[in-house]
């Protein structure tokens, strides 16, 4: 069975996002609070829905709940800029877009701590989620905030999602 590599070095950082010192994912998902950078990327299409992904069971944290397209920590020596791209091309199969970035924030669970830099990106090209996903789809807007507080999509997605497209 699939598992997150729990030896897989993070950058530890303050809430500006400058790096102090560096943990394990284990470390810093055992309780820690150590906080850690990650990124996140709202794909929405021309048509305005929005593309989410669906967690494994396997994963750590949230599995089997809808989240944000492209999520993932930023590794030891990678910048935001390089983590994005990275992430999107690992999960979704796309490289030919253009963040804007919307806001950064300290999300906190009962288990970690992150310091989130959050973009949305416009595109129709074709998406190819990985085997790291279970699947994906764009949701419309009225959709989605349907099913929020319904146990369907993870926590920190309804979180943002409330945080940047209330309306």
């Amino acid at each position: 069975m699939k598992q997150d590599n729990n030896k897989e070095m993070f950058p530890i950082v303050d809430e500006q996002g400058n790096i102090l010192s560096a943990a394990t994912r284990g470390e810093c998902h055992n309780g820690s609070k150590l906080l850690h950078p990650v990124v996140h990327l709202h794909v929405f299409n021309s048509q305005g829905e929005l593309y989410l992904q669906k967690r494994p069971e396997w994963k750590d944290i949230q599995p089997g709940k809808w989240d944000t397209a492209v999520g993932g920590h930023i590794d030891l020596g990678e910048s935001v800029e390089m983590a994005l791209k990275r992430e999107a091309h690992e999960e979704l199969g796309i490289s030919d877009f253009n963040p804007e970035l919307l806001t950064s924030y300290v999300f906190e669970s009962t288990r970690e701590k992150e310091l989130v830099f959050a973009h949305k990106a416009i595109y129709d090209g074709v998406i190819t989620p990985s085997d790291e996903l279970d699947g994906g789809r764009f949701w419309p807007m009225e959709e989605i905030r349907a099913n929020l507080g319904k146990g369907v999509f993870t926590p920190n997605f309804e979180s943002e999602f409330e945080r940047l497209f209330k309306q």
